[in-house]
């Protein structure tokens, strides 16, 4: 199987002709790594590396794109606080 090979020959043919030291070598490997990486879609360790993903793209973004990341991120603590207020509020609805 192909899994057994490290990490400089994974991408050999797309990094013909490049130094294997220099960094932005480096990052475009890593960058093909993600890319092709298979993950689990339906399982909460899939959902996790995608939200891993997004962190670690947003930290490394700056100007517009990162304030889009950070409205994105605002609007979906505001639907998980307003999901359990109204949850918490049927729930003491319910028990009083």
């Amino acid at each position: 199987m192909g899994d057994s090979k490290d990490e400089n020959e994974k991408f050999q043919e797309e990094l013909i002709g490049l130094d294997p030291h220099d960094p932005e070598t480096k990052a475009f490997a890593d960058h093909l790594d993600k890319m092709k990486r298979q993950r689990p879609g339906f399982t909460v360790e899939g959902y996790l590396d995608g939200v891993q993903d997004f962190a670690d793209s947003a930290n490394r973004t700056t100007g517009h794109q990162r304030l889009v990341a950070v409205i994105v991120v605002g609007l979906i603590l505001l639907g998980v606080l307003l999901t359990i207020w109204f949850a918490l509020g049927d729930i003491l609805a319910i028990i009083f």
